[in-house]
């Protein structure tokens, strides 16, 4: 395998790109307006993928499907996490919850409706 990487499919690519940018400091290494490629600066082998759910290269059927996901990303310090969140008025789903395996989670939604688990480990 050479490459991988997921995609959130959205109706608004830049408006969702821009999320995870100031939610994470996620950065643009690829914009072609309909794809957007996400990388961050710590973790540049992982990718993450914003695709127009209407563009051509999508199947309908694929497009109008709302399979559950959720995208988990592990940060140093989740207070900052959710002090950007409240910042951006992202949607918090849950927390900042400690759960019983030694992390401490916050769930947002990004503007896809794509539920996003931020966990910190608990010191």
């Amino acid at each position: 395998m050479n490459r991988s990487f997921s995609n959130i499919l959205t109706s608004d690519v830049s408006n969702t790109a821009q999320f995870y940018e100031d939610l994470l400091g996620m950065k643009r290494t690829g914009d072609f307006g309909w794809f957007v490629i996400l990388s961050h600066d710590d973790m540049p082998e992982f990718e993450l993928g914003i695709l127009d759910r209407d563009h051509d290269t999508i199947p309908a059927d694929v497009a109008a499907d709302t399979s559950g996901i959720v995208l988990t990303f592990v940060v140093a310090s989740i207070e900052d996490v959710q002090d950007q969140a409240n910042a951006m008025k992202a949607e918090i789903i849950d927390g900042p919850t400690d759960l019983p395996y030694g992390q401490r989670r916050l769930m947002v939604r990004d503007p896809a409706g794509t539920a996003v688990d931020v966990s910190a480990p608990i010191v």
